[in-house]
């Protein structure tokens, strides 16, 4: 493994009100930006983190103002200081393995969508691949190996696999992929593994708990798409009820080079188009993002390359960037009896909000508030059934760190151990709600306001 190249790390300035150019609904960008460089006199991961501190899972720190609206990147295998981030080893354990379950994503849907075989589907009717199961198997495995002790919390179990003859696809895309070293898995191993995570796996009582919350495929539908729709791989620990780190891989995530420096561009112009990102965040240190070296072949320079992420500065609700599902119409949510809605950016009339849709799954909305593309996501609960954690436990600690909040329509925080026995349901009341924090209150109160008026 190379070693980490640290050199002088980066200050960006965003325009709050980021320009559309280039814009792609299904690709959102990160915020446009000023940059400057600046030498480091010490080390530069030690210069950027912040004082660690404990938070409950919806009492997140708010950035110093000083530098809240500011970008930086560091090279680093990781952005964070050991004495400063409490858990920077579960932390890079939990890359490591998201950039492996990455990497087998991206392998297993390019010989999908070549062959159109081993692609199935759950009595829910949500497209479920070889893919989704070995994300599982390969993190339970990793995460198990090193940190036996704590339990995951994980969307499949293994009964699938078995009844629709995948143990050997599954056994073959896991075993490339993890890091076995001289304890070989087996077939058996892996289902396992995929049973760890499952419903069964493990029985929580009342008190705190500590644990892993695993989406191995946030936006299935995405992945057998393909054509670039973004789908993301979410990994979150909870010590003692507590989000301390979230890590969200998005193999699809588009190129952005509008920030970059002429030598930057240099090196990425042959990189292929959605070659992908991967954000982290652990609390009290910030959310960062950088390229997926596990996707791609990156120099050393670009593998440890760290960009911190912001929210967006929008503090005027009819000027902010709103996301929702593309699946949702806009007049099912309260804020259409207000305002219509428009996509397109180059005419957006007195009334209207730019309304940016963006398939699939709900943590690829979170990377687009967190670093931020968007100004606030709205997604309405009322529609579904259940709301499962792995759908947002990564991203809820993402936006926290890049400064932003997440509460559900009435202004509650999100209560993870609302399900005492499986932590696997939230009951938010009316929808989630995900801002850049400036507009939340004001939000809070316009759907409370409105609630009454939206159609069913």
């Amino acid at each position: 493994m190379d070693k980490p190249e640290f050199g002088p790390y980066k200050i960006f300035t965003p325009n709050f009100r980021p320009t559309t150019a280039g814009f792609s609904l299904h690709q959102p960008p990160f915020n446009n930006c000023l940059t400057q460089t600046i030498q480091p006199t010490v080390e530069p991961a030690m210069i950027l983190v912040h004082s660690a501190r404990h938070f409950s899972t919806v009492r997140f720190s708010q950035p110093d103002p000083a530098v809240r609206r500011r970008r930086f990147s560091v090279r680093s295998s990781l952005p964070l200081g050991t004495e400063k981030a409490k858990y920077h080893r579960e932390l890079e354990a939990a890359v490591d393995a998201v950039e492996r379950a990455c990497s087998l994503c991206v392998e297993v849907q390019s010989s999908l969508l070549s062959s159109k075989r081993r692609v199935v589907e759950k009595n829910d009717q949500t497209p479920v691949t070889v893919a989704d199961f070995g994300v599982q198997a390969l993190l339970s495995l990793e995460l198990g190996k090193r940190f036996p002790s704590i339990p995951l919390v994980a969307e499949e179990d293994s009964a699938f696999v078995r009844s629709n003859n995948l143990v050997g696809p599954v056994f073959d895309a896991v075993i490339s992929k993890t890091s076995h070293g001289e304890n070989p898995w087996t077939p058996d191993h892996v289902l396992e593994a995929i049973d760890r995570g499952g419903q069964d796996g493990f029985t929580f009582g009342a008190q705190p708990a500590t644990y892993w919350v695993l989406d191995p495929i946030d936006g299935t539908k995405g992945f057998v798409k393909g054509n670039q729709e973004l789908y993301v791989v979410g990994l979150a620990l909870v010590v003692d009820g507590q989000i301390v780190l979230g890590v969200m891989g998005c193999p699809n995530w588009q190129n952005d080079v509008s920030n970059k420096s002429t030598s930057e561009v240099q090196e990425e112009k042959n990189t292929p188009p959605g070659s992908g990102i991967i954000m982290v965040a652990h609390t009290g240190c910030g959310t960062w993002t950088k390229r997926l070296s596990s996707v791609l072949n990156l120099t050393a320079k670009m593998r440890y390359s760290w960009t911190r992420c912001y929210v967006d500065g929008c503090c005027m609700v009819e000027e902010a960037r709103y996301s929702i599902r593309a699946s949702d119409a806009w007049e099912s949510y309260p804020l259409s009896a207000l305002f219509t809605s428009t996509t397109s950016a180059d005419s957006i009339d007195e009334g209207q909000i730019l309304l940016v849709k963006s398939c699939c799954g709900s943590l690829s909305k979170y990377i687009m508030v967190a670093s931020g593309g968007v100004s606030l996501y709205m997604q309405n609960v009322k529609v579904q059934k259940v709301t499962k954690a792995w759908d947002h436990a990564a991203g809820i600690i993402c936006v926290h760190e890049s400064g932003g909040k997440v509460t559900d329509w009435k202004g509650d925080q999100i209560n993870l151990a609302a399900d005492q026995l499986g932590r696997r349901n939230i009951y938010p009341s009316g929808g989630i709600l995900v801002t850049n924090g400036n507009l939340h209150n004001r939000l809070v109160e316009m759907i409370s306001s409105n609630s009454s008026t939206v159609s069913r």
